[in-house]
């Protein structure tokens, strides 16, 4: 089948690269806010402990069925204003800044759990092609340098997210408790409401500032729009060594994230703080300092991000990752380990410290080995097709993890926090045998 025809990358500078990935730091605000507060948000609502994995699961299934179908269709697109990509992150981020708007106003579990699936799959129109437009702009020896610096803003974007409520709280003296007439805090509330703004605006920034090249043959590409779905079907039969052999590690590494994610709050204000419920004072505080671990990992991962800027020209992308993932995994496997008590919190910020190395890698060099191995003009769908390795582990773990613990209460939150950890270091170990383009 006849590629489309796409125009020949030139070299970018800092500015222009700085522009077409600003965009990032809306996507990561809104889902930094998300992590850290949507299984508290559950549980206040009443949601029982084994219940959140399942309710998680907006996240990945609409990742599932909206990232693939998304890439095949921005590969295909083009307006002559908005050009390729940017129509569908104009349109994800208005619909994900009216989603995080209401969150925190949901009245009930249903609600939250509905806005979850409309925020999720908004929140992956935006997102999906960002890694494409990076890949469409840069010539191969700047795609390191690019998803880094996408990196750099998903990191600034996480940390501001995970200390707002805190910050809130302590600075403005806005409640961060819950009540039976407000189940949800006011500090929740504010969050959400400013992340809503800042996603809309920042995905406008990109828009804005950043042109796309159009098609070199203009008639070839509106014959090749008219192309079926089943061009998906075709792409992952012919997907090149590299991605497949990628697909193991992103596997056991989205798996870590998603327990990471789901349980990590909760298990730091139940099973670390010792907190009976929502309603116990220390509860809040659980989450606040498991928002401030969040914090300290996307802090890292900022920094770690604008080192492989420089590192990425010194050394391979593959050995960048495994490293960072084996420091990550160890860090969050250690959580476990840690015994109650003052230095609490700082021993959590030396384990989140080697998550945030993992955070700043797992968002930048699995796709920079794969750019170097996909033809250009179907560089959208086969980034949606590479995003399948990361829904699908999770949607295992909603569903066996939250069967395993209505079957065993004897698992509890941190045990499966404890777990992602093993499976970081084991996707370490997978990376090392993935070879890339040039090898």
């Amino acid at each position: 089948m006849k590629s489309a025809p796409s125009p020949t990358p030139i070299a970018s500078s800092f500015l222009s690269i700085w522009n077409m990935s600003f965009g990032f730091f809306g996507i990561q605000f809104g889902w930094g806010l998300q992590m850290g507060n949507m299984s508290s948000i559950y549980e206040y609502l009443g949601a029982s402990e084994s219940a959140l994995p399942l309710l998680w699961l907006a996240a990945p299934i609409t990742g599932l069925i909206i990232q693939p179908i998304i890439g095949h269709f921005s590969d295909r697109t083009w307006h002559p204003i908005l050009g390729r990509r940017r129509p569908y992150f104009l349109v994800g981020a208005i619909l994900a800044s009216f989603s995080l708007f209401l969150m925190p106003r949901s009245s009930a579990l249903w609600m939250a759990a509905g806005l979850l699936w409309i925020l999720d799959a908004s929140v992956n129109v935006s997102m999906e092609p960002f890694r494409a437009f990076v890949a469409d702009l840069l010539p191969e020896r700047q795609r390191t340098v690019g998803f880094a610096m996408q990196s750099v803003f998903i990191g600034a974007g996480a940390v501001l997210a995970s200390k707002l409520p805190g910050w809130l709280h302590s600075q403005f003296g806005i409640t961060s408790t819950s009540s039976p007439e407000h189940p949800i805090p006011q500090t929740v509330h504010l969050a959400f409401t400013i992340g809503a703004v800042v996603f809309l605006l920042s995905v406008l920034w990109t828009v804005v500032t950043t042109r796309e090249t159009p098609p070199t043959d203009l008639n070839e590409f509106k014959k090749l729009q008219n192309e079926g779905m089943g061009e998906i079907a075709t792409a992952i039969r012919s997907m090149p060594r590299t991605m497949r052999q990628l697909a193991s590690v992103q596997f056991f590494t989205w798996m870590a994230l998603f327990c990471m994610w789901i349980f990590f709050p909760v298990a730091v204000a139940r099973d670390l703080l010792g907190a009976s419920g929502p309603q116990d004072p220390l509860y809040p505080q659980g989450v606040t300092l498991a928002n401030d671990s969040f914090a300290i990992y996307n802090l890292v991962a900022f920094f770690a991000a604008m080192a492989f800027l420089y590192l990425g020209r010194k050394f391979s992308a593959r050995a960048i990752h495994t490293v960072s993932l084996l420091l990550g995994g160890i860090g969050l496997a250690s959580v476990g380990l840690l015994p109650r008590g003052d230095n609490l919190s700082l021993l959590l910020g030396i384990c989140f410290a080697g998550v945030g190395i993992a955070w700043a890698s797992i968002l930048s060099m699995p796709y920079a080995m794969l750019s170097a191995s996909i033809p250009s003009s179907k560089m959208g769908v086969y980034m949606g097709i590479f995003n399948l390795f990361i829904v699908l582990p999770q949607i295992l773990i909603a569903v066996i993890v939250s069967r395993a613990m209505e079957v065993f209460p004897q698992i509890h939150r941190l045990n499966v926090v404890t777990f992602g950890g093993a499976c970081l270091i084991l996707a370490a170990f997978l990376t090392l045998r993935v070879q890339q383009a040039h090898d």
